[in-house]
């Protein structure tokens, strides 16, 4: 039972993280709510809705003549047109949605634990290649739990209601086996039966995704499973999607324990989601609630508590995990058998060799360095720098593309050292630290609007007409946001503070505000922000920025990061992308904007709260850095672990990461983590 007991509780706690998120978006849901409530159909964004009918146009999934009547049926917009096709895929299901249906079913497996001579039931997975299986990380947390499980395809009844005949298979994590706690989810390679042929090619497969319009909100989400451990059971049509996050979808379809590793199914029958808990009922302080409305406790049991929702993983987001992931050729042609447009066949194509199993595929020019075609890229340390297998990474910040990333390194060096100095610590020498380099990366990908340092004529121009508005306003947002942290008085007032006269816009008024009551220049308060906003606004950037980072990070061991500015608010984002054999002892935020709502709310993980992984947390800022406005942290972030240290940096270089890492309160932790034994 202490196998099946430690399934139950790692499933708890991701229901508990599910509850969070659930409270966490009710701003959304009751907005999704109010649209629902005044006939809209589908409360989703113009975006998602144009991609859902695209994809449906596009894969013939509503009949031709439905399409005709649904354009003729409008003379409006284009948009009206896309949520008509919508409407006639869910409303009018051709006879081949039940046969389809039957075949996904076919992929789907009970996954059974041999614990203590007893075979108890966990949960459900599903094929997405011929040899792979799909389930939860909780289900299957490790190689040496899978090694215990075996699967059963055929658990159900036939269509005469009779039992079928169950097919047993083993695992073979040894051969391949991939998992990730936050997004909650295990791949792992199923042996072949007597006959020797893959399962896939006997029960079928579900060709991943990674393009978005599966689902939109107000569709049905169809879970096929086998709650409580039972025959295969299957729930459709009187569901709905209620919410998309960036790597969650919530939505209304029954479910049970032990449908944990199911498939979420559109009405064309390909998988949007992989179902991994309930969203449990909780009060305003975060506490479960049980059904009848009383305190849930652990010893209530899972039956006692009230659901409100059910969770499941966007397949997307497991997809661009497992495209980032540093795995050896032989593990990425195994990952290639899940078809092109999961685009791990891109991957396993342009991904050269790795030189050992545990180093990120690139290529090797010199001991620590790694080459990238058309620019910079980072700097490996020894694996043993520091012994104990601990690592020091240091992660830049903004502005920093066409600059030679070991002369950054050592003025991080230099900082550091001066404060561990300070400290009565040892200093520490460059070649041993981690240096991830995305200043090109981030420059390309931001093309035009790219960072960039001051030059005469932005300078003439000022930031606002350098940089013009941002189409979705997350810039003016920061800008906003930040001035309002400075408290910045109203408009009418502006004349008081000497400022009035000479300002033209609102946003102009904010820069000038925070340069007068920092110790930063308006251009690179604009220049600064405008960098955050590019990266959590553009899905292009971002992934960009954290696939260049993850080629240069150790695989494994403990890390201490150290992050600046921009760098902090990647840091966040790496975390749900680390390997997980790597443990985060220490995560050092500087000059950092993460107190802002509209970063954290942005970021991968949807702060504020616990970031995953992380024991120990030390916020570095200034107060007269404009882009550390929303700082101190902790009464935002209310993590237990997280120390805020406000220093006093030079005048002219309140942004400094030199200056943040000369001061002894910031440097000594860092040394004492770092410290041989």
């Amino acid at each position: 039972m202490a196998m099946v007991d430690s399934v139950r509780g790692a499933l708890q706690e991701q229901s508990q993280a599910a509850a969070r998120r659930y409270q966490d978006t009710s701003t959304q849901r009751s907005a999704v709510t109010q649209q629902l409530d005044e006939g809209v159909k589908f409360p989703d964004s113009r975006e998602a809705i144009a991609a859902r009918a695209r994809r449906l146009l596009d894969r013939g999934a509503v009949p031709p003549a439905a399409v005709v009547t649904a354009a003729s049926r409008t003379t409006s917009d284009t948009e009206s047109v896309y949520e008509r096709v919508i409407g006639a895929s869910m409303d009018l299901q051709a006879w081949s949605f039940l046969p389809r249906g039957v075949r996904a079913a076919g992929t789907v497996a009970r996954i059974t634990v041999r614990d203590q001579g007893r075979e108890l039931p966990l949960g459900t997975g599903f094929l997405v290649s011929p040899r792979l299986l799909m389930t939860n990380h909780h289900v299957l947390p490790d190689e040496a739990f899978a090694a215990q499980c075996f699967v059963e395809f055929n658990v159900q009844v036939t269509i005469d209601n009779t039992p079928d005949q169950p097919v047993r298979l083993d695992l073979d994590p040894r051969a391949f086996f991939v998992a990730d706690e936050r997004l909650d989810f295990a791949l792992v390679q199923i042996a072949p039966g007597a006959d020797g042929i893959p399962p896939g090619e006997r029960f079928g497969w579900n060709k991943l995704s990674i393009q978005l319009g599966t689902l939109v909100i107000g569709e049905p989400a169809n879970v096929i499973g086998h709650p409580m451990g039972h025959l295969k059971e299957i729930a459709i049509r009187n569901n709905a999607l209620q919410l998309r996050l960036d790597d969650f979808l919530h939505y209304g379809t029954d479910t049970q324990p032990g449908n944990s590793g199911s498939p979420v199914f559109n009405d064309q029958w390909e998988v949007a989601a992989l179902h991994h808990c309930g969203v449990p009922a909780s009060d305003e302080q975060g506490r479960l609630l049980r059904k009848d409305g009383r305190l849930w406790q652990p010893g209530d049991g899972d039956d006692a508590l009230a659901y409100v929702a059910n969770e499941g993983v966007r397949i997307s987001s497991i997809l661009r995990h497992l495209t980032a992931l540093p795995l050896d050729p032989a593990q990425r042609t195994v990952l290639a058998q899940m078809g092109p447009e999961s685009r791990l066949l891109e991957t396993a194509a342009t991904q050269p060799p790795a030189p050992t199993a545990t180093v990120p595929a690139s290529v090797i020019t010199a001991p620590g360095v790694a080459e990238r075609t058309g620019g910079h890229t980072g700097l490996r340390a020894s694996t043993e720098a520091f012994g104990e297998g601990r690592h020091l990474v240091f992660l830049h910040g903004r502005s920093q593309q066409g600059k030679d990333p070991e002369m950054l390194r050592r003025q991080w060096c230099a900082g550091l050292n001066a404060g561990l100095t300070r400290a009565g610590d040892t200093p520490i020498v460059p070649a041993n630290v981690w240096f991830p380099f995305y200043g090109d990366v981030l420059a390309e990908a931001m093309g035009p609007h790219t960072a960039a340092p001051r030059s005469p004529e932005a300078a003439a121009a000022g930031p606002v007409e350098a940089f013009p508005p941002t189409p979705t306003g997350t810039y003016e947002q920061l800008v906003s946001e930040a001035a309002d942290k400075a408290a910045m008085p109203p408009d009418g007032h502006m004349a008081d503070e000497g400022l009035g006269d000479v300002l033209t816009s609102a946003l102009q008024r904010q820069l000038s505000w925070l340069a007068a009551r920092t110790d930063l220049d308006e251009w690179v308060i604009a220049a600064t922000l405008r960098d955050v906003a590019a990266y959590l606004d553009q899905a292009d950037v971002r992934d960009a920025v954290l696939d260049c980072v993850l080629e240069t990070m150790p695989a494994s061991g403990e890390l201490v990061l150290v992050s600046h500015s921009l760098g902090t608010v990647v840091a966040m984002d790496l975390l749900t992308r680390l390997a997980p054999e790597l443990g985060l002892t220490l995560i050092v935020t500087a000059g950092s904007p993460l107190g802002l709502d509209t970063v954290f709310n942005r970021l991968l993980t949807r702060g504020p709260h616990r970031p995953p992984r992380v024991r120990q947390w030390l916020n570095a800022w200034c107060p007269t850095d404009a882009v550390a406005t929303g700082c101190p942290l902790a009464a935002v972030w209310g993590h237990d672990a997280l120390t805020d240290v406000a220093v006093t940096n030079a005048r002219g270089r309140a942004h400094s990461i030199d200056e943040y890492l000369a001061h002894a309160e910031a440097a000594a932790p860092i040394g004492q983590v770092i410290r041989t034994a």
